[in-house]
């Protein structure tokens, strides 16, 4: 039974730590967003406004993704704390 239990932390801190690098693909993703709301900006300055709140928004929805996988790491992260105890 011990054996089982060290298999199920083990791959839950496997999880976890894949859950973690899900964060790299939003940051990319929103830097990206962030340049080209950039380079929009300075072909029409007189549409500022509408650029930026547009940007934020969608950078809003990718962090989501980022968020999610945080909170995945932490339950594997308590799921194997309560394991090894």
């Amino acid at each position: 039974m011990e054996h089982t239990l060290l298999t199920v932390a083990a791959f839950a801190a496997l999880g976890a730590g894949v859950a973690v690098v899900a964060g790299i693909g939003p940051g990319v993703g929103q830097g990206y967003a962030a340049g080209k709301g950039v380079e929009a900006v300075a072909r029409q300055p007189e549409a500022k406004g509408t650029i930026i709140q547009t940007m934020l928004l969608g950078q809003a929805v990718a962090e989501t993704t980022g968020i999610y996988g945080l909170v995945i790491a932490f339950v594997l992260i308590g799921i194997v704390r309560s394991i090894i105890g």
